[in-house]
């Protein structure tokens, strides 16, 4: 074989067990589950920054404070109906959402407008100094917490 043989039969080979690992998934709970984790990313992202401010691990930054308060609550606005496709939970390897999410979506969506609501206040307050960075933060953690224990997948 020759070299440029032996590559295509490589890749191949290489395509065809990652379309093998892939065919099991749905491709809606596969897309669903990608953009919420990616959602999720941002959210942490944001939230290491204001995080960081608030337990004096970085300094505090009016202008870095603000816009990560603006991201987060611009994100907590964003409609996440698509991301929550049934069979999107645990059952599907690399998800941590639990099937509570399902059984109890009145709840689930009552904690995403409370994570609005504490995104928004925080977005008010993330400018005017850290005292009030961090008054503001705690319900921020509060809603993300309050979520996380009912509808994800413990990290232990």
């Amino acid at each position: 074989m020759t070299k440029l043989s032996l590559l295509l039969a490589g890749a191949s080979i290489a395509f065809a067990g990652f379309a093998t690992a892939e065919a099991h998934i749905d491709p809606a709970v596969a897309a669903s589950m990608k953009a919420r984790q990616a959602h999720m990313s941002l959210f942490a992202f944001n939230l290491g920054t204001l995080g960081g401010m608030a337990q004096d691990k970085i300094p505090y930054d009016a202008a870095a404070a603000m816009t990560a308060a603006s991201n987060l609550a611009a994100l907590a606005a964003v409609d996440q109906a698509g991301y929550w496709v049934e069979g999107s939970d645990t059952s599907v390897e690399g998800s941590r959402a639990l099937p509570a999410i399902w059984d109890d979506m009145d709840g689930f969506v009552a904690d995403q407008a409370d994570l609005l609501a504490a995104a928004q206040g925080l977005d008010a307050a993330a400018g005017d100094g850290l005292d009030a960075l961090k008054a503001a933060f705690g319900p921020v953690g509060g809603a993300c917490g309050a979520c996380h224990r009912a509808y994800r997948q413990s990290d232990e």
